[in-house]
């Protein structure tokens, strides 16, 4: 199905950290976002204040969350129609989530939907930045739980910078001790897919309890390497496809039945990226 084409009576919605909006809009994301024509937009590492964001994308309803470091991370949601509420942040105890979740209702058709823009922390193995990462992943598999309602529509969207795998990282042996592949943060991922409620055995050895959710990427592609979402900027790595698959929507059952068409928009070459990551793009079924 080429980029701008889409199947009758869907919502077309992209996630993409930009790795900077200012610098994506001037390395060419307009442009694909004329092509891709989304209608709901879920952005990581945003980079920017609200004001500078409304200026980055003009014309689009635009939900944000800053963080509080200037220049680090920010999320924001960004829809072609109003949308009708929005939650900032996840409650969590001593855990700084400012620029890393922002949810937003939407319509879709007569239902109301969830959206998530999601920015896991990239953590750093055995050291402080690490145990912040287990943190939001405590807290955000505890708001899992609250929105998995039965029945529920709700679609978790972003740079979670986990690969849950061994297909998700083409070097997955050498990482197999590093933030983003450690075998306590994917089992993390064994329990958000896991049938809910089910008990799953986990790829660190612990026994969890799964949450019920969907990597809609996974159901699509089923088992094949990738298709990566991120891409080192040094060396060759895009050149020769040595990638990980850490962009994510990650979907309650209900909404995972409605997707119709999911891709990943790979640059076509090098130099002609915006990012060092790339838009995933799904289309979802307006009704049931």
């Amino acid at each position: 199905m080429p980029a701008h084409e889409r199947l009758p009576d869907t919502l077309r919605i992209a996630t993409v950290n930009v790795n900077g909006i200012r610098a994506a809009v001037r390395k060419g994301m307009l442009a694909w976002l004329d092509v891709a024509a989304p209608d709901v937009l879920a952005l990581q590492e945003v980079r920017a204040t609200d004001e500078q964001l409304r200026t980055a994308l003009p014309g689009w309803h635009i939900v944000a969350d800053e963080a509080l470091a200037k220049g680090r991370a920010g999320v924001a949601i960004a829809t072609r129609a109003p949308v009708l509420s929005v939650r900032a942040r996840l409650e969590a105890d001593e855990l700084d989530s400012a620029g890393r979740w922002i949810e937003a209702e939407v319509p879709l058709g007569t239902d109301r939907l969830t959206v998530v823009s999601a920015y896991v922390p990239t953590g750093e193995a055995d050291t402080p930045k690490q145990d912040h990462k287990w943190a939001f992943l405590d807290a955000m598999a505890q708001r899992m739980s609250q929105l998995n309602a039965v029945g529920a529509l709700a679609l978790i969207m972003g740079d979670l910078n986990v690969g849950h795998r061994e297909l998700d990282i083409r070097n997955w042996r050498g990482n197999r001790k590093k933030a983003g592949f450690l075998p306590r943060e994917r089992a993390y991922f064994d329990r958000f897919f896991a049938p809910a409620g089910s008990p799953v055995e986990c790829v660190d050895g612990t026994t969890g309890t799964g949450l019920g959710w969907v990597d809609v990427g996974r159901r699509f592609h089923g088992d094949v390497d990738g298709p990566y979402t991120w891409w080192a900027m040094r060396g060759r790595a895009f050149d020769n496809d040595t990638g990980w698959r850490i962009d994510y929507h990650v979907a309650t059952p209900a909404l995972a039945e409605r997707v119709r068409d999911y891709r990943i928009d790979r640059a076509e070459s090098w130099d002609t990226r915006w990012s060092d990551h790339a838009p995933v793009v799904v289309d979802y079924a307006v009704g049931a």
